[in-house]
């Protein structure tokens, strides 16, 4: 059994959705797994993971669209506000996604689907680095 553990930093340019499969797949890659699961955990409480469409952009932009329905950015509508107004927001669109996946490992490759990739989710108005924690399990 092999178990390898890294770090990825990943810059975000504020709200929206960014692609870590390639970086993801390279920690795999390094870990010499060949069949196992890969998990990748994000250390922020308003930021999240989600697998998603990777080919039609639309998809994304409608993900956002629809998640400021469920969780709106509101000054009135929240106590907590000790980062700004979009801070609440931040965290409850974290509640609501996931802070992390667990891909299967296939021939030492993730295991995603053809049109699927790996974002992390930046809740926030303003750029922020991000730290995930990828853990990989297998032989």
């Amino acid at each position: 059994m092999k178990v390898h553990q890294d770090t990825i930093d990943v810059s975000t340019r504020g709200r929206g959705l960014t692609d870590v499969s390639r970086k993801v797949q390279e920690i795999v890659a390094a870990s010499g797994v060949v069949t196992g699961l890969c998990t990748v955990f994000v250390q922020h409480t308003s930021a999240s993971l989600v697998i998603q469409e990777n080919a039609a952009p639309s998809v994304r932009r409608d993900m956002e669209t629809w998640i400021e329905r469920i969780a709106p950015e509101d000054a009135k509508a929240y106590e907590h506000d000790d980062e700004g107004p979009d801070d609440m927001p931040g965290h409850l669109r974290a509640t609501i996604t996931k802070t992390s996946e667990v891909i299967p490992v296939t021939k030492g490759r993730l295991a995603l689907g053809t049109w699927q990739a790996i974002y992390l989710w930046e809740h926030r108005r303003a750029p922020h680095t991000r730290h995930l924690v990828v853990h990989v399990q297998g032989v």
